[in-house]
């Protein structure tokens, strides 16, 4: 209703110009030259709230000025959505400052980069924790202010979605520093760093306790042992079976010590092993073990097409591949077939895989086969010898070694055990062989 009042007051104004200039040109004798007058006016008029209204736009003023006939409306318009647009950003602004206030609250440290790894923001505890200035370091790259080799290499890594571990911070290397990257808009991500010290420390308590106790065990297990060795079944008369059982799991107890021993070392492991490591001998004793084992109770071969060695302790590598290639055998049935696999992927890296057609495993238990004493049932590791560590060996070799385990496995069907390792860790053959000449 305003809007068409206001056209009619556009149209009285312009009745009210171009009448007098059309009767007084019509008196003159110039009709249309009178019209023409009247209808310019009325135009420049219209010209004039024009430039008000660009002018108030180019403003930063809230309240639009007055305005006349059909303009009125428009600058009312206007005027009542510069109030709410104001009134929203203001709502914005308030949550994003409050926002901000939770980021800079949080103890853990949140560095805002861009896909080039430019800083772009981070809170207080990135101050803390990693010795920022604001806002000097506004705008620096990340890699010129962390210049940890470990760090820099797991920033430039595609598998980004893996956390950093231990990493020392640049303030003071007593304290340790868990890095995790989240992409959280187009070309932006966010840095998550947490101080970890306290569960280090709880971690190398645990390991030492670990090791200690596994030495302690290791002499008192020997000398068992070596007496159950001394003596035979047939000497036990009555007693035969109980013997039996008992050599068994003193065996099977000195595995479990040698092999807690074993994940002693491997987690004490600061300096990585970077010697070339041949892998037509290493598979061989793969193969040699793998058919000594299975007493020809399995079909067992070799699928090495590629010329590729590797970088690494050739001494973890045969432990990680040896635990692999044994739980092929102890869970495959008789008469069912192995395959040793070495070729390369997609990316440059290459793969070690043990395919098997035994029982295979459930979807549910595969994100939890390299924890230590994981038994997909109660019996199965027992029943077949195992100590229950022998995946967690894998793994932590395999971390030290820049490599990640896949594991598919089909009930009924098999299981496949792949061990991938990147490109900075395969060698060609010839390389290999000069570096150990």
């Amino acid at each position: 209703m305003n809007s068409f009042r206001a056209v009619e007051r556009s149209l009285l104004q312009m009745t009210l110009l171009a009448g007098p200039g059309l009767l007084l040109g019509w008196a003159l004798g110039h009709a249309g030259f009178g019209l023409a007058a009247g209808l310019l006016l009325f135009a420049a008029l219209q010209m004039r709230q024009l430039l008000r209204l660009q002018h108030w736009l180019a403003s930063r003023q809230l309240h639009a000025p007055e305005a006349q006939g059909a303009w009125q409306p428009v600058f009312d318009a206007l005027e009542r959505r510069r109030k709410n647009e104001r009134r929203r950003r203001r709502v914005l602004l308030d949550a994003l400052e409050s926002f901000r206030d939770a980021a800079r609250a949080l103890p853990d440290g949140i560095i805002a980069i861009d896909d080039s790894d430019t800083i772009h923001w981070f809170n207080k505890s990135a101050k803390r924790l990693l010795g920022f200035r604001y806002p000097a370091d506004v705008g620096n790259h990340l890699t010129h202010l962390v210049r940890s080799p470990r760090f820099v290499q797991w920033l430039g890594d595609a598998r980004r979605d893996e956390v950093l571990m231990d990493l020392p911070s640049p303030e003071d290397e007593r304290v340790r520093l868990l890095c995790r990257l989240i992409a959280y808009r187009p070309g932006f991500r966010l840095l998550i760093v947490r101080d970890i010290s306290n569960l280090m420390r709880l971690e190398q308590i645990r390991r030492d306790f670990v090791a200690n106790v596994s030495h302690e065990l290791r002499t008192p297990l020997t000398v068992i042992n070596g007496y159950m060795e001394a003596l035979e079944p047939e000497e036990m008369g009555e007693f035969a079976p109980l013997f039996v059982q008992m050599r068994q799991q003193s065996r099977r107890m000195a595995h479990i010590v040698e092999d807690l021993l074993t994940l002693s070392r491997l987690e004490a492991q600061s300096v990585p092993v970077d010697d070339p490591v041949a892998m037509q001998p290493l598979l061989t004793a793969m193969l040699r073990d793998a058919q000594a084992l299975s007493a020809g109770r399995h079909q067992i071969c070799i699928e090495a097409a590629v010329d590729r060695d590797l970088r690494g302790s050739g001494k973890d590598l045969h432990s990680a591949f040896s635990n692999l290639v044994v739980n092929a055998v102890r869970y495959t049935p008789d008469g069912g077939s192995i395959r040793l696999r070495w070729d390369t992927t997609t990316d440059g890296g290459a793969a070690f895989s043990v395919i098997d057609s035994g029982q295979g495993i459930q979807a549910q238990h595969l994100p939890r086969l390299t924890e230590r004493f994981y038994r997909v049932s109660n019996s199965r590791s027992r029943d077949s010898g195992g100590t229950g560590l022998g995946l967690a060996i894998v793994k932590h070799v395999l971390n030290a070694h820049d490599a990640r385990l896949e594991i598919e496995s089909r009930v009924g069907h098999g299981s496949c055990f792949r061990c991938v390792f990147p490109a900075a860790r395969v060698l060609a053959r010839e390389a290999a062989l000069g570096d150990t000449a």
